[in-house]
């Protein structure tokens, strides 16, 4: 196999690629509920890592670990005294943010990319401060580890007199990291270079390490002066992937165990968004962040990449969690309206990241968790007496005496957990969903906006059914006897899916020497974890077959005609609704038809020419008409 890439992947070869890879893990945070700082809250959550030690995974070799690591508050104390000893002066917390940066450890090629990095702090009005050699401890670590371990520094920076909120220094500091990761990429594509972390409020310890590993490795963690009010610890386990240092959790505001089933389909959606995304809050910055999506990471850093974006462009961390793993709407027939609507107007927006996934994240003040509308990955909760909160995959990751148990309970599908350590209390699931509902008249912009294909008008069928043809089409479009006999026939007089086996032995359609159908070089994605079989129809309140089609807007720039959309019950459709579709008369739609025909005789070179002049050219006039 080849080198690994800087990321501890091998690269795409022959039938391999990385972006397939998936991974299962344990998760867990602790809080004051009141958001005191203490350094018992860090203690307690490298405990709570530990005891999710069974979560995790380990190589070869029971020293190198998957991945494990801690999410917390900046610990201003410490890190004041700690930068002071090597004469840089700190400013007031929250006035300067702290990068934890995995650098290269040959030192030319760490300078260069620290100089890039100071550079662009510059460039961007900010005040560079310094760096400072995070303290490390190798020695408990395998050699697996050892080979990809990165050097790990600080970086300082302070907000600028012309920054007016702490949010808009965190968008300052996303666009220092994101111009400078795009710069060293470009100049020195094979660095080991990657941002833990660059923030003003919070700040990421991880690495490819075993739980106990993590306060071992990491010096400070035991410095009694390291406090935070919350902590999220993640120990990661690659079910069927390559462990590295970049892969390890926490990410920048989330931990994650499970999977994001729709991954491929949420990062191609989110490819083709953001070039209409326009922000005031960037402004000119915008086009210099993208892409939005770092495809080198696993599906929870682009899931963690999009949440961040949603964020930093408007939207509150609980606002853009709803957004992303919406719980059960279309069909839940006891929601209050304007909840549902929320749902179904971000539903016009983006689709759900989907998948069997127990999420917990984080901005510094307010800490969560959200569980997919399955509840397919479980988590639970403690909350003491004394205002503390812990939530894990599963149960006894801390001894806490009974008599200081105050209530237990547990994320149920499709619902949130929020602490609010400012407000200093929990916000229930129904307030807080309620609180967002509300913000906009989604429902007046629905029923002005939205229009469902029943309701388009009736249009002639060109293409006919007609009986005496039906053997012609059949054998035109690839039908065998055996399906007709064992599938269709079955199907129409009962209405009854044939039983069959699991799986299917159909010879792949791209080593046939027969001549295939288009669609039969296609298959569905499956999960790669365990997971219980989810039948649509059967459990119909937490699946959806429905979608919507029609014209794009601006993702982080929401309003009433963002919503302009035509809802489909099914992705199916009829001769007499795709009628609709192609003669539709209303205004803001416009269809083209594209034609596949080519002449066979000349076949492939008029297939490759009929492609480039019936489906590029009418794609790019459709665009521009959109746009119009």
């Amino acid at each position: 196999m080849q080198n690994m890439t800087k990321n501890g992947l091998p690269p795409k070869q022959g039938l391999y690629d990385p972006q397939f890879e998936h991974d299962a893990c344990g998760i867990g945070f602790v809080a004051h509920i009141k958001g005191v700082k203490s350094h018992e809250i860090v203690k307690q959550a490298l405990r709570v890592l530990c005891n999710l030690d069974h979560r995790g995974g380990q190589g070869c070799e029971q020293n190198t670990g998957d991945g494990a690591g801690i999410l917390m508050q900046i610990p201003d104390a410490y890190l004041q005294s700690a930068c002071e000893q090597q004469n840089m002066k700190l400013p007031t917390a929250g006035s300067y943010g702290v990068g934890m940066v995995y650098l290269p450890q040959n030192l030319e090629a760490r300078q260069a990319c620290e100089s890039t990095i100071e550079r662009i702090v510059n460039q961007e009005g900010q005040q560079f401060l310094g760096w400072r050699t995070v303290p490390t401890d190798n020695s408990s670590l395998g050699d697996s580890a050892k080979s990809a371990e990165p050097f790990v520094r600080q970086v300082f920076i302070e907000q600028s007199t012309d920054v007016k909120s702490n949010l808009d220094f965190e968008r300052k500091l996303y666009i220092i990291r994101k111009l400078s990761e795009n710069a060293i990429r470009l100049s020195h594509p094979n660095s080991q270079f990657y941002y833990s972390s660059l923030s003003s409020r919070t700040i990421v310890y991880k690495g490819m390490l075993t739980p106990e590993q993590v306060d071992a490795y990491y010096l400070e963690l035991q410095d009694e002066k390291v406090d935070s009010a919350l902590a999220l610890v993640h120990s990661r386990f690659s079910t069927n992937t390559f462990p590295s240092w970049e892969r390890a959790h926490p990410y920048r505001y989330l931990i994650h165990n499970g999977e994001i089933n729709t991954l491929r389909g949420n990062v191609n959606w989110m490819h083709a968004r953001q070039a209409m995304c326009d922000s005031d809050l960037f402004g000119e910055d915008f086009k210099r962040i993208l892409p939005v999506i770092d495809t080198d990471g696993s599906d929870s850093q682009m899931f963690d990449n999009t949440l961040e974006f949603l964020m930093l462009s408007g939207r509150s961390l609980p606002h853009a969690a709803m957004m992303m793993v919406p719980e059960p709407w279309s069909k839940h027939e006891t929601m209050d309206d304007e909840k549902k609507a929320f749902y179904e107007y971000h539903s016009t927006l983006m689709e759900p990241w989907d998948g069997p996934a127990a999420i917990a994240f984080t901005d510094g003040s307010q800490i969560g968790a959200i569980l997919d509308r399955n509840g397919l990955r479980p988590s639970r909760y403690y909350v003491t007496t004394d205002d503390f909160i812990v939530l894990a995959s599963e149960v006894g990751v801390l001894d806490i005496p009974p008599e200081r148990i105050l209530y237990k309970e547990r994320l149920r599908p499709g619902r949130m957990l929020l602490v609010d350590t400012v407000e200093g209390r929990i916000v229930a699931d129904e307030e807080i969903k309620s609180r967002i509902a509300g913000e906009q008249p989604y429902r007046d912009w629905l029923n002005e906006h939205l229009v469902s294909l029943e309701d388009l008008e009736e249009a002639e069928i060109v293409i006919g059914s007609d009986p005496e043809t039906v053997l012609q089409r059949q054998q035109a479009f690839g039908y065998t006897f055996e399906q007709l006999r064992k599938i269709l026939e079955p199907m129409a007089k009962t209405g009854v899916d044939p039983i069959g086996s699991m799986g299917t032995d159909t010879p792949l359609a791209v080593l046939s020497d027969r001549p295939q159908l288009l669609y039969n070089y296609f298959k569905q994605l499956f999960a790669q974890v365990t997971n219980p079989p989810i039948d649509a129809n059967f459990e119909e309140i937490i699946t959806a077959q429905g979608t919507t089609i029609g014209p794009e807007r601006n993702l982080i720039h929401p309003e009433p005609e963002s919503c302009r959309q035509i809802r489909l019950k099914s992705p199916f459709l009829s001769n007499e609704e795709l009628a609709k579709l192609r003669y539709i008369g209303r205004d803001g739609f416009k269809t083209i038809t594209l034609s596949i025909l080519f002449e066979a005789a000349q076949a492939p070179k008029a297939w490759k020419a009929q492609c480039k002049h019936y489906i590029r050219q009418p794609i790019k006039r459709l665009r521009a008409a959109l746009r119009s």
